[in-house]
Protein backbone atom coordinates (compact mmCIF):
# COMPACT_ATOMS: atom_id res chain seq x y z
CA UNK A 1 0.00 0.00 0.00
CA UNK A 2 1.06 3.00 -0.46
CA UNK A 3 1.68 5.96 1.90
CA UNK A 4 -0.84 8.29 0.19
CA UNK A 5 -3.59 5.45 0.58
CA UNK A 6 -2.68 5.52 4.39
CA UNK A 7 -3.71 8.91 4.58
CA UNK A 8 -6.99 9.31 2.78
CA UNK A 9 -9.08 11.67 4.91
CA UNK A 10 -5.88 14.52 4.73
CA UNK A 11 -6.47 14.71 1.32
CA UNK A 12 -9.88 16.13 1.69
CA UNK A 13 -8.75 18.41 3.80
CA UNK A 14 -5.97 19.99 1.79
CA UNK A 15 -8.90 20.37 -1.05
CA UNK A 16 -11.22 22.19 1.39
CA UNK A 17 -8.81 24.45 2.52
CA UNK A 18 -7.46 24.89 -1.04
CA UNK A 19 -11.36 25.41 -2.21
CA UNK A 20 -12.15 28.22 0.96
CA UNK A 21 -8.15 29.64 0.09
CA UNK A 22 -9.51 30.59 -3.37
CA UNK A 23 -13.00 31.49 -2.10
CA UNK A 24 -11.26 34.42 -0.71
CA UNK A 25 -8.15 35.52 -2.62
CA UNK A 26 -9.08 34.75 -6.04
CA UNK A 27 -12.39 36.26 -5.28
CA UNK A 28 -10.67 39.66 -3.99
CA UNK A 29 -8.44 39.55 -7.32
CA UNK A 30 -9.90 38.37 -10.04
CA UNK A 31 -13.41 40.59 -9.37
CA UNK A 32 -13.37 41.70 -5.97
CA UNK A 33 -13.28 45.22 -7.33
CA UNK A 34 -16.55 45.06 -9.24
CA UNK A 35 -18.37 46.32 -6.41
CA UNK A 36 -16.31 49.24 -6.07
CA UNK A 37 -16.72 50.70 -9.28
CA UNK A 38 -19.57 53.06 -9.04
CA UNK A 39 -18.62 54.02 -5.70
CA UNK A 40 -15.09 55.11 -6.66
CA UNK A 41 -16.67 57.25 -9.27
CA UNK A 42 -19.37 58.43 -7.92
CA UNK A 43 -16.84 59.31 -5.04
CA UNK A 44 -13.85 60.64 -6.76
CA UNK A 45 -14.95 61.41 -9.83
CA UNK A 46 -12.55 58.53 -11.98
CA UNK A 47 -13.75 57.31 -15.32
CA UNK A 48 -14.89 53.79 -15.11
CA UNK A 49 -12.20 52.69 -17.63
CA UNK A 50 -9.47 53.85 -15.05
CA UNK A 51 -11.37 52.59 -12.00
CA UNK A 52 -11.05 49.01 -13.43
CA UNK A 53 -7.59 49.45 -14.45
CA UNK A 54 -6.69 48.78 -11.16
CA UNK A 55 -8.43 44.93 -11.80
CA UNK A 56 -6.30 44.91 -14.39
CA UNK A 57 -3.41 45.54 -12.25
CA UNK A 58 -4.30 42.97 -9.66
CA UNK A 59 -4.52 40.34 -12.60
CA UNK A 60 -1.58 40.99 -14.39
CA UNK A 61 0.37 40.98 -11.44
CA UNK A 62 -1.33 37.19 -10.61
CA UNK A 63 -0.36 36.42 -14.52
CA UNK A 64 2.96 36.65 -14.61
CA UNK A 65 3.81 35.89 -10.51
CA UNK A 66 2.54 32.43 -11.34
CA UNK A 67 5.40 31.57 -13.63
CA UNK A 68 7.61 32.71 -10.17
CA UNK A 69 5.96 31.13 -7.71
CA UNK A 70 5.22 28.19 -9.18
CA UNK A 71 8.44 27.39 -9.32
CA UNK A 72 8.87 28.29 -5.87
CA UNK A 73 6.58 26.18 -4.31
CA UNK A 74 8.30 23.30 -6.61
CA UNK A 75 11.49 23.96 -4.98
CA UNK A 76 10.02 25.25 -1.55
CA UNK A 77 7.03 23.39 -0.98
CA UNK A 78 3.14 24.16 -1.30
CA UNK A 79 2.52 25.75 2.59
CA UNK A 80 5.16 28.08 3.07
CA UNK A 81 4.88 29.84 -0.37
CA UNK A 82 0.71 30.04 -0.30
CA UNK A 83 1.20 31.48 3.53
CA UNK A 84 3.56 34.17 2.18
CA UNK A 85 0.80 34.90 -0.48
CA UNK A 86 -2.01 34.94 2.15
CA UNK A 87 0.06 37.70 4.15
CA UNK A 88 0.95 39.86 1.42
CA UNK A 89 -2.74 40.20 0.24
CA UNK A 90 -4.00 40.67 3.41
CA UNK A 91 -1.33 43.37 3.90
CA UNK A 92 -2.26 45.20 0.46
CA UNK A 93 -5.77 45.09 1.32
CA UNK A 94 -4.80 46.91 4.39
CA UNK A 95 -2.69 49.35 2.18
CA UNK A 96 -5.63 50.27 -0.19
CA UNK A 97 -7.82 51.44 2.54
CA UNK A 98 -4.94 54.67 2.39
CA UNK A 99 -5.10 55.07 -0.93
CA UNK A 100 -6.46 58.53 -2.44
CA UNK A 101 -5.30 58.48 -6.15
CA UNK A 102 -5.24 56.05 -8.61
CA UNK A 103 -1.71 55.19 -8.98
CA UNK A 104 -2.03 53.99 -5.21
CA UNK A 105 -4.26 52.00 -6.19
CA UNK A 106 -2.69 50.43 -9.36
CA UNK A 107 0.42 49.97 -7.29
CA UNK A 108 -1.04 48.03 -4.07
CA UNK A 109 -3.12 45.47 -6.41
CA UNK A 110 -0.39 44.70 -8.84
CA UNK A 111 1.67 44.05 -5.51
CA UNK A 112 -1.33 41.79 -4.65
CA UNK A 113 -1.43 39.77 -7.31
CA UNK A 114 1.98 39.16 -8.41
CA UNK A 115 3.08 38.82 -4.69
CA UNK A 116 -0.02 37.75 -3.52
CA UNK A 117 -2.44 35.46 -5.52
CA UNK A 118 0.56 34.42 -7.32
CA UNK A 119 2.14 32.98 -5.13
CA UNK A 120 -1.61 31.25 -4.63
CA UNK A 121 -3.23 30.11 -7.56
CA UNK A 122 -0.80 27.89 -9.20
CA UNK A 123 0.73 26.09 -5.96
CA UNK A 124 -2.68 25.27 -4.61
CA UNK A 125 -4.34 23.67 -8.06
CA UNK A 126 -1.03 22.06 -8.72
CA UNK A 127 -1.05 20.90 -4.86
CA UNK A 128 -4.48 19.62 -4.93
CA UNK A 129 -3.97 17.16 -8.13
CA UNK A 130 -0.85 15.67 -6.88
CA UNK A 131 -2.58 14.59 -3.81
CA UNK A 132 -4.62 12.40 -6.23
CA UNK A 133 -3.61 9.17 -7.80
CA UNK A 134 -6.77 8.86 -9.24
CA UNK A 135 -10.09 11.22 -9.31
CA UNK A 136 -8.02 14.38 -9.42
CA UNK A 137 -10.57 15.91 -11.76
CA UNK A 138 -13.31 16.05 -8.96
CA UNK A 139 -10.80 17.33 -6.64
CA UNK A 140 -9.64 19.83 -9.14
CA UNK A 141 -13.01 20.47 -9.77
CA UNK A 142 -13.87 21.32 -5.94
CA UNK A 143 -10.96 23.72 -5.36
CA UNK A 144 -12.31 25.74 -8.34
CA UNK A 145 -15.90 25.87 -7.22
CA UNK A 146 -14.78 27.19 -4.35
CA UNK A 147 -13.03 29.92 -6.58
CA UNK A 148 -16.38 30.55 -8.20
CA UNK A 149 -18.15 30.67 -4.81
CA UNK A 150 -15.46 33.61 -3.80
CA UNK A 151 -15.98 35.48 -7.30
CA UNK A 152 -19.69 35.47 -5.99
CA UNK A 153 -19.65 36.77 -2.26
CA UNK A 154 -16.61 38.99 -2.25
CA UNK A 155 -18.10 41.47 -4.74
CA UNK A 156 -21.72 40.78 -2.75
CA UNK A 157 -19.88 40.87 0.92
CA UNK A 158 -17.98 44.09 -0.45
CA UNK A 159 -21.19 45.93 -1.82
CA UNK A 160 -22.30 45.56 2.27
CA UNK A 161 -19.58 46.58 3.61
CA UNK A 162 -18.77 49.91 1.19
CA UNK A 163 -22.34 51.02 2.52
CA UNK A 164 -21.65 50.58 6.00
CA UNK A 165 -17.98 51.60 6.17
CA UNK A 166 -17.46 53.18 3.08
CA UNK A 167 -14.80 52.40 0.87
CA UNK A 168 -11.58 52.78 2.86
CA UNK A 169 -13.57 50.85 5.53
CA UNK A 170 -14.18 48.39 3.32
CA UNK A 171 -10.66 47.44 2.22
CA UNK A 172 -9.68 47.71 5.78
CA UNK A 173 -12.13 45.23 6.80
CA UNK A 174 -11.63 42.44 3.78
CA UNK A 175 -7.95 43.15 4.80
CA UNK A 176 -8.03 42.08 8.79
CA UNK A 177 -10.56 39.01 7.30
CA UNK A 178 -8.08 37.68 5.13
CA UNK A 179 -5.22 37.79 7.58
CA UNK A 180 -7.72 35.36 10.08
CA UNK A 181 -8.82 33.64 7.81
CA UNK A 182 -6.16 32.78 5.19
CA UNK A 183 -3.63 32.61 7.29
CA UNK A 184 -4.61 29.24 9.21
CA UNK A 185 -6.35 27.76 5.95
CA UNK A 186 -2.44 28.18 4.42
CA UNK A 187 -0.96 26.68 7.72
CA UNK A 188 -3.44 23.23 6.99
CA UNK A 189 -1.89 22.62 3.52
CA UNK A 190 1.39 19.65 3.29
CA UNK A 191 2.96 18.31 0.47
CA UNK A 192 1.69 15.20 -0.82
CA UNK A 193 3.11 11.65 -0.05
CA UNK A 194 5.55 10.64 -3.69
CA UNK A 195 4.04 7.94 -5.71
CA UNK A 196 5.79 5.29 -6.59
CA UNK A 197 3.41 3.07 -8.20
CA UNK A 198 3.31 5.02 -11.53
CA UNK A 199 3.93 2.09 -14.31
CA UNK A 200 6.96 3.05 -17.48
CA UNK A 201 4.02 1.86 -19.40
CA UNK A 202 1.69 4.42 -18.44
CA UNK A 203 4.45 6.97 -18.68
CA UNK A 204 4.56 6.21 -22.54
CA UNK A 205 1.14 6.10 -23.22
CA UNK A 206 0.78 9.68 -21.53
CA UNK A 207 4.16 10.59 -23.59
CA UNK A 208 2.27 9.46 -26.91
CA UNK A 209 -0.23 12.03 -27.12
CA UNK A 210 -2.76 12.76 -30.04
CA UNK A 211 -1.24 16.32 -30.81
CA UNK A 212 2.11 17.84 -30.00
CA UNK A 213 2.24 19.47 -26.77
CA UNK A 214 3.77 22.35 -28.40
CA UNK A 215 0.92 22.66 -30.77
CA UNK A 216 -1.62 22.57 -27.87
CA UNK A 217 0.38 24.76 -25.42
CA UNK A 218 0.20 27.72 -28.26
CA UNK A 219 -3.69 26.69 -29.32
CA UNK A 220 -4.86 26.55 -25.72
CA UNK A 221 -3.39 29.89 -24.94
CA UNK A 222 -5.21 31.53 -27.49
CA UNK A 223 -8.07 29.94 -26.22
CA UNK A 224 -8.01 31.20 -23.17
CA UNK A 225 -7.01 34.72 -23.57
CA UNK A 226 -10.31 34.52 -25.61
CA UNK A 227 -13.26 33.12 -23.52
CA UNK A 228 -11.59 34.87 -20.51
CA UNK A 229 -12.32 38.02 -22.13
CA UNK A 230 -15.53 36.91 -22.69
CA UNK A 231 -16.56 35.68 -19.52
CA UNK A 232 -14.72 38.76 -17.35
CA UNK A 233 -16.99 41.61 -19.00
CA UNK A 234 -19.96 40.19 -16.74
CA UNK A 235 -17.67 39.27 -14.14
CA UNK A 236 -16.67 42.42 -13.74
CA UNK A 237 -19.59 44.54 -15.06
CA UNK A 238 -22.44 43.10 -14.37
CA UNK A 239 -22.79 44.26 -10.83
CA UNK A 240 -22.32 48.16 -12.56
CA UNK A 241 -24.65 47.09 -15.53
CA UNK A 242 -27.44 46.25 -12.74
CA UNK A 243 -26.73 49.22 -10.72
CA UNK A 244 -27.07 51.53 -14.32
CA UNK A 245 -30.71 49.93 -14.20
CA UNK A 246 -31.72 51.74 -10.46
CA UNK A 247 -31.21 48.73 -8.63
CA UNK A 248 -29.03 49.50 -5.11
CA UNK A 249 -25.78 48.12 -4.97
CA UNK A 250 -26.86 45.61 -2.31
CA UNK A 251 -29.19 43.81 -4.69
CA UNK A 252 -26.96 44.03 -7.87
CA UNK A 253 -24.00 42.59 -5.60
CA UNK A 254 -26.26 39.47 -4.67
CA UNK A 255 -26.97 39.07 -8.35
CA UNK A 256 -23.69 38.30 -9.38
CA UNK A 257 -23.54 35.98 -5.81
CA UNK A 258 -26.02 34.11 -6.51
CA UNK A 259 -24.66 33.67 -10.13
CA UNK A 260 -21.58 32.20 -8.92
CA UNK A 261 -23.60 30.21 -6.26
CA UNK A 262 -24.96 28.03 -9.38
CA UNK A 263 -21.49 28.57 -11.19
CA UNK A 264 -20.21 25.47 -8.33
CA UNK A 265 -22.65 22.98 -9.58
CA UNK A 266 -21.86 23.97 -13.03
CA UNK A 267 -18.00 23.43 -12.67
CA UNK A 268 -18.88 19.79 -11.11
CA UNK A 269 -21.14 19.14 -13.76
CA UNK A 270 -19.19 19.82 -16.66
CA UNK A 271 -16.30 17.95 -15.04
CA UNK A 272 -18.28 14.83 -14.96
CA UNK A 273 -19.95 16.14 -18.85
CA UNK A 274 -16.28 16.02 -19.90
CA UNK A 275 -15.53 12.50 -18.36
CA UNK A 276 -18.94 11.25 -20.63
CA UNK A 277 -18.20 13.56 -23.59
CA UNK A 278 -14.34 14.66 -23.22
CA UNK A 279 -12.86 17.55 -22.30
CA UNK A 280 -12.75 19.72 -25.36
CA UNK A 281 -16.22 18.52 -26.66
CA UNK A 282 -17.35 19.82 -23.02
CA UNK A 283 -15.07 22.84 -23.07
CA UNK A 284 -16.95 24.05 -26.62
CA UNK A 285 -20.10 23.36 -24.89
CA UNK A 286 -19.51 25.27 -21.79
CA UNK A 287 -18.15 28.52 -24.39
CA UNK A 288 -21.34 28.32 -27.15
CA UNK A 289 -23.43 28.19 -23.82
CA UNK A 290 -21.79 31.69 -22.53
CA UNK A 291 -21.21 33.23 -25.99
CA UNK A 292 -24.74 32.71 -26.61
CA UNK A 293 -26.62 33.82 -23.70
CA UNK A 294 -23.54 36.47 -22.74
CA UNK A 295 -25.47 39.71 -24.93
CA UNK A 296 -28.59 38.92 -23.60
CA UNK A 297 -27.69 41.06 -20.12
CA UNK A 298 -28.02 44.23 -21.78
CA UNK A 299 -31.48 43.87 -22.28
CA UNK A 300 -32.80 42.97 -18.86
CA UNK A 301 -33.83 45.88 -17.03
CA UNK A 302 -35.86 43.74 -14.01
CA UNK A 303 -33.98 42.71 -10.72
CA UNK A 304 -35.90 39.23 -11.11
CA UNK A 305 -34.97 38.53 -14.23
CA UNK A 306 -31.47 39.54 -13.64
CA UNK A 307 -31.62 36.72 -11.32
CA UNK A 308 -33.36 34.42 -13.51
CA UNK A 309 -30.91 35.22 -16.58
CA UNK A 310 -27.47 35.01 -14.08
CA UNK A 311 -28.76 31.53 -12.87
CA UNK A 312 -29.30 30.22 -15.99
CA UNK A 313 -25.40 31.83 -17.44
CA UNK A 314 -23.63 31.17 -14.94
CA UNK A 315 -24.61 27.04 -14.89
CA UNK A 316 -22.96 27.05 -18.30
CA UNK A 317 -20.50 29.91 -18.01
CA UNK A 318 -18.76 27.69 -15.35
CA UNK A 319 -17.81 24.89 -17.42
CA UNK A 320 -15.04 26.82 -19.21
CA UNK A 321 -12.52 26.68 -16.95
CA UNK A 322 -13.30 22.89 -16.05
CA UNK A 323 -12.79 22.43 -19.53
CA UNK A 324 -10.31 24.30 -19.95
CA UNK A 325 -8.40 22.40 -16.81
CA UNK A 326 -9.34 18.97 -17.63
CA UNK A 327 -8.22 19.40 -21.69
CA UNK A 328 -4.41 20.60 -20.04
CA UNK A 329 -4.79 17.02 -18.29
CA UNK A 330 -5.66 15.14 -20.76
CA UNK A 331 -3.94 16.86 -23.94
CA UNK A 332 -0.56 17.59 -22.18
CA UNK A 333 1.95 14.60 -20.79
CA UNK A 334 2.48 14.26 -16.94
CA UNK A 335 6.40 15.80 -17.83
CA UNK A 336 5.18 19.08 -18.96
CA UNK A 337 1.76 19.44 -17.59
CA UNK A 338 2.67 21.84 -14.64
CA UNK A 339 4.34 24.36 -17.42
CA UNK A 340 2.11 24.38 -19.43
CA UNK A 341 -0.88 25.05 -16.99
CA UNK A 342 1.25 28.00 -15.74
CA UNK A 343 2.13 29.14 -19.49
CA UNK A 344 -2.10 28.87 -20.45
CA UNK A 345 -3.36 30.43 -17.59
CA UNK A 346 -1.23 33.04 -17.50
CA UNK A 347 -2.84 34.32 -20.88
CA UNK A 348 -6.43 33.60 -19.08
CA UNK A 349 -5.66 36.26 -16.39
CA UNK A 350 -4.53 38.39 -19.28
CA UNK A 351 -7.97 37.41 -20.94
CA UNK A 352 -9.56 38.49 -17.62
CA UNK A 353 -7.29 41.64 -17.59
CA UNK A 354 -8.35 42.63 -21.01
CA UNK A 355 -12.06 42.14 -20.75
CA UNK A 356 -12.44 44.17 -17.20
CA UNK A 357 -10.53 46.94 -18.41
CA UNK A 358 -12.33 47.03 -22.09
CA UNK A 359 -15.69 46.96 -20.40
CA UNK A 360 -14.96 50.11 -18.45
CA UNK A 361 -13.48 51.48 -20.83
CA UNK A 362 -15.90 50.99 -24.22
CA UNK A 363 -18.45 52.37 -21.51
CA UNK A 364 -16.51 54.98 -21.23
CA UNK A 365 -16.70 55.62 -24.58
CA UNK A 366 -20.24 54.69 -25.66
CA UNK A 367 -22.18 55.74 -21.99
CA UNK A 368 -23.69 51.90 -21.64
CA UNK A 369 -22.27 48.57 -22.33
CA UNK A 370 -24.12 47.65 -25.11
CA UNK A 371 -20.69 47.55 -26.98
CA UNK A 372 -18.88 45.81 -23.91
CA UNK A 373 -20.85 42.88 -23.99
CA UNK A 374 -21.69 42.88 -27.70
CA UNK A 375 -17.26 42.72 -27.91
CA UNK A 376 -17.54 39.68 -25.17
CA UNK A 377 -19.84 37.61 -27.42
CA UNK A 378 -17.73 38.20 -30.11
CA UNK A 379 -14.75 36.92 -28.96
CA UNK A 380 -16.97 34.52 -27.48
CA UNK A 381 -17.52 33.05 -31.34
CA UNK A 382 -13.71 33.72 -31.82
CA UNK A 383 -12.72 31.04 -29.16
CA UNK A 384 -15.03 28.55 -30.24
CA UNK A 385 -13.31 28.27 -33.96
CA UNK A 386 -10.26 27.97 -32.06
CA UNK A 387 -10.95 25.23 -29.82
CA UNK A 388 -13.22 23.27 -32.73
CA UNK A 389 -9.75 23.19 -34.79
CA UNK A 390 -7.80 21.97 -31.73
CA UNK A 391 -10.51 19.09 -31.58
CA UNK A 392 -10.56 18.60 -35.37
CA UNK A 393 -6.50 18.08 -34.80
CA UNK A 394 -6.78 15.38 -32.02
CA UNK A 395 -9.47 13.37 -34.03
CA UNK A 396 -7.44 13.56 -37.12
CA UNK A 397 -4.26 12.75 -34.90
CA UNK A 398 -6.66 9.41 -33.13
CA UNK A 399 -7.85 8.32 -36.43
CA UNK A 400 -4.94 7.89 -38.41
CA UNK A 401 -3.33 6.51 -34.77
CA UNK A 402 -6.20 3.92 -35.14
CA UNK A 403 -5.60 3.22 -38.90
Amino acid sequence: MSVIDTQPAYRWIVVCASALILAIAMGAIVNGMSAFVVPMQEEFGWQRGDITLVNFAGIMGLAFGGLVWGRQADRRGTRPVVLFGAIVIALCYLLASYATTLWQYYLVFFVAGFFGAGAIFPPIMAAVGNWFAVGAGMAIGIASAGQALGQGAVPFISSVLIARLGISGAFSAIGFFMLLTLVPLALLLRQPPPLNNTSSSTIADDENMPVPPNVVITTMCVAIILCCTCMAVPLMHLVPLIQDSGISAIDAGSVIFTMLVVAIMGRLAFGILADKIGALQAYMTATLWMTVMVFGFTYIENLKWFYIYAVIYGFGYAGVMTGVLISIRVLIPPSRRAAAFGIITMFGWFGHAIGGYMGGALYDFSGNYTMAFAVAAITGVLNLVVVSTLFRKTRVRASLAAA
